[in-house]
């Protein structure tokens, strides 16, 4: 929002320096975006007068003119504006001058066989307004030669701020000069406005809200009323000149009274030429069907999720965004009704988005409008309307109510401190809270505030504290360095923060890069990642694409994988930690962990090598950063089951689960499923694991004891080498399970080197290879010893598998 320092202080007595209010109102949480000079800008631009223009010789649409500039000779300027004319007195722009609304600087040219020395400018050329259809026409009094910053009253400082969706009360510049003055930067003026007595009775057009039940109650207050006898036209000059500072167009009175009170207050409003309405108007939902031309000079469509306000003729516009073209006013307009309504923000925010109009209304009523100036917004316009265009006025008439919720608050002052660290007194508090329009009672350690109706968005006692603290000053917030603690992750994070932290490195370990994605997905994903739950659907979805909270970490990251191999990244592993949810209790958002590897991104690969044909990934690359995850977060590996049963999204055979008991699922791996590989248009493979970090169970408290020393045997250890046959559907884990339980204390590994399956061991059948290793303590191992764990490793293997020793 821009706003001249000049209209600033219309509300706030002060001499404060632009970079004192720039600094204020930083500091106190409004971000200033950029501070222009106006006269330093436009000061190479002059005023101009063109003695002649002719058709230019080679071009239909263009003229050569003879300009006077007021520095010497007449200049020839070939210029395109169809309302350049002989006679006219202009804005001219000498060669070498910058031009700020097309960005580029101007230079001597030939255009069409025909020489120009300068430029005659529109309003968007010197960014005054997006109007581009002529050049400027300025007064036959207007000085030739003379600067025309100067003489058109822009050598004002122009201030431009961002406003957070929260604070709907600074779209104001009222608002800005009320922050600037609980800061101490100035004494803000009374912004009360008074009633207008009404000369030519009720207002004869009924206005009514028709909200049907299950409808959003879209526009909850409606206010209008009839002005006679108006006179349209120009606004006056210091009006223009207010809205062409801050870069908007002026186009009639009615027109530009709404822009100023919009800018002036934060209070839109819209003007409807009376004798073009037809019955009642009225605020209800659209309906499927229904059409408007807008005053954007656009066709529109409309819905039964859209507010709409109409006659009985149909929709007259978008209510809190858009004005149509049927009831617009002109210059032969001479009876109005002005409409001030409160719109709801959120129906305002969903029809903004789906239509993609972006106006200042939206940009107000999204944010909020203040619910008690409803009425006094319609007696500032009515003022407003009699002073520039003269008129009658009617009684204004309403339909609904709306109001600021009255909420109080019981606000410890100890809570400042306990937030912050600002140690702030009660009378300090009470005057910074006052200033900000705040309602401030009590006088002990506990006081009873409530905000002010501007201020929706004030609801709790930590709300409070913001508004002192930034009042107050950031800066005075006291900076104290964090204890040094040994450990100081594993004693001031939580068990899951941890967790986090712990897989972020041991995953990068494993050479994947962090993604981080949306927390929401389009309700198609949703559905193929285990979710899809009505319940977990956005009621506002910023897009068509993110319309479900995220049952799973995957398809966010595979639709970066998508990404990346469409700018032929086709190599990638990618990994998140983040919150998924599965249903909308508390219990059903929970922490994973999810990585993924495609094409021949394995761990250690290095993709295509002159050395050798690079390895596609498989289910067992990440068979292995799963197993070497659990490893880096204490998790007990022996313990972990392996289930051949897959995840929905995984490929069956080529996948599985992972868990601690039938009961306790704790992650899922293997390679993606071909039907969503294919539908998301990927180059395969593509592994992906996930791992729940709330289901791993907590760490055991040991009693605290010095670690025993590194036991090592000096003695050598003895390899034993097995081949069973076993059925093929045997997993091999259980042959590996099976082999160490022989014996404990000497069995320290067991390996698997070979598998073969053929003819030599019968259908149906497979020969799986061990290397079992046997570390000795106390005594080298005799044959007659080696021979006994042999024995008991193949009765071990035999009756967990059913199998036999391959002879």
């Amino acid at each position: 929002m821009k706003f001249t320092l000049d209209w600033l202080k219309d509300h706030l007595t002060t001499d404060a320096t632009v970079d004192q209010i720039v600094e204020t109102l930083t500091m106190t949480g409004t971000e200033v975006e950029g501070v222009e000079d106006q006269g330093k800008a436009l000061s190479a631009f002059t005023i101009a007068h063109v003695i002649s223009a002719e058709k230019h010789p080679n071009a239909d649409k263009l003229k050569v003119c003879l300009v006077d500039t007021g520095a010497g000779d007449p200049v020839k300027v070939v210029c395109g504006a169809p309302n350049a004319r002989t006679g006219i007195k202009g804005v001219f722009a000498a060669p070498g001058t910058y031009i700020p609304g097309t960005d580029f600087t101007l230079s001597k040219g030939v255009i069409r066989g025909e020489e120009s020395n300068g430029m005659l400018c529109s309003e968007r050329e010197l960014m005054l307004s997006d109007n581009h259809d002529g050049i400027i026409e300025l007064p036959d009094d207007a000085p030739v030669g003379a600067p025309y910053a100067p003489y058109a009253n822009l050598n004002g400082v122009v201030l431009e701020i961002e406003i957070t969706p929260n604070r709907g009360d600074c779209t104001a510049i009222h608002g800005i000069a009320r922050e600037l003055h609980a800061a101490g930067l100035g004494e803000l003026k009374d912004g009360s406005v008074a009633a207008v007595k009404s000369t030519a009775g009720p207002t004869p057009i009924p206005i009514e809200l028709r909200f049907g039940e299950g409808e959003p109650e879209a526009c909850r207050m409606f206010a209008g009323r009839l002005i006679r006898n108006v006179k349209n036209g120009p606004s006056p000059e210091w009006l223009q000149q207010r809205l062409r500072a801050v870069g908007l167009r002026p186009i009639n009175a009615l027109a530009d009274i709404t822009n100023f009170i919009s800018l002036d207050r934060g209070r839109p409003l819209h003007v409807y030429d009376a004798d073009k309405l037809k019955g009642t108007l009225h605020a209800r939902m659209g309906r499927q069907g229904e059409e408007f031309n807008g005053l954007d000079d656009k066709h529109h469509e409309v819905d039964e999720n859209m507010c709409v306000i109409a006659d009985d003729n149909g929709v007259l516009g978008l209510g809190g965004i858009l004005g149509g073209e049927e009831s617009s006013c002109t210059d032969e307009t001479t009876n109005v009704l002005v409409e001030c309504a409160w719109f709801d923000p959120l129906v305002i925010a969903a029809t903004g988005r789906k239509t993609g109009i972006v106006s200042d209304a939206r940009y107000r009523f999204e944010r909020t409008v203040d619910p008690e100036f409803v009425k006094p917004g319609l007696e500032l316009a009515t003022k407003m309307v009699l002073d520039l265009c003269g008129g009658e006025p009617c009684e204004p008439t309403y339909a609904g109510e709306v109001s600021a919720p009255e909420t109080i608050i019981d606000f410890p002052l100890s809570e400042t401190k306990r937030l912050t660290g600002l140690d702030v007194p009660l009378g300090e508090t009470k005057a910074v809270l006052s200033r900000l329009g705040f309602w401030v009672a009590g006088t002990g350690d506990t006081v009873k505030v409530s905000a002010p109706s501007w201020r929706p968005d004030v609801t709790i006692k930590a709300d409070l504290v913001e508004e002192v603290m930034r009042i107050v000053g950031v800066n005075r917030v006291p900076v104290e360095p964090l204890p040094r603690l040994t450990g100081v992750a594993e004693k001031m994070l939580t068990p899951i923060q941890n967790r986090r932290r712990i897989a972020r490195r041991a995953l990068s370990a494993r050479g994947f890069d962090e993604a981080v994605t949306w927390s929401f997905v389009s309700s198609d994903l949703a559905e193929k990642f285990g979710g899809g739950d009505k319940r977990l659907r956005l009621a506002n979805p910023i897009s068509t694409d993110l319309t479900d909270m995220r049952p799973s970490l995957l398809p966010g990251l595979l639709s970066a994988v998508q990404r990346n191999q469409n700018r032929a990244f086709a190599d990638l592993a990618l990994f998140e930690v983040g919150q998924v949810f599965l249903s909308d209790e508390p219990e059903g958002q929970r922490t994973h962990a999810a990585a993924i590897r495609t094409g021949t991104a394995g761990f250690g690969g290095t993709g295509r090598h002159w050395s050798g044909k690079a390895d596609k990934v498989d289910v067992f690359d990440v068979k292995a950063d799963l197993a070497a995850l659990l490893d880096a977060l204490g998790s007990p590996i022996d313990n972990v089951q392996l289930v051949a049963e897959p995840a929905e999204w995984a490929h069956p055979g080529r996948a599985g689960r992972i868990q601690l008991g039938p009961q306790r699922i704790i992650g899922w791996f293997g390679e993606l499923h071909p039907a969503i590989v294919a539908e998301l248009d990927l180059d395969g493979p593509v592994v992906a694991l996930v791992l729940d970090l709330d289901a791993l169970p907590e760490p055991k408290q040991k009693p605290t004891r010095a670690k025993p020393a590194l036991a090592l045997s000096d003695l050598m250890q003895v390899s034993r080498d097995f081949a069973f046959i076993v059925d093929r559907d045997v997993e091999a884990a259980k042959i590996l399970k099976a082999a160490k339980s022989a014996h404990k204390s000497l069995i320290t590994g067991v390996d698997i080197f070979d598998l073969y399956e053929g003819a030599n061991v019968g259908e149906g059948k497979k020969s799986v290879a061990i290397e079992v290793t046997l570390q000795p303590r106390d005594k080298t191992l005799t044959e007659e010893d080696i021979e006994q764990v042999s024995s008991a490793i193949v009765t071990a293997v035999s009756k967990a598998t059913g199998g036999e020793l391959r002879r």
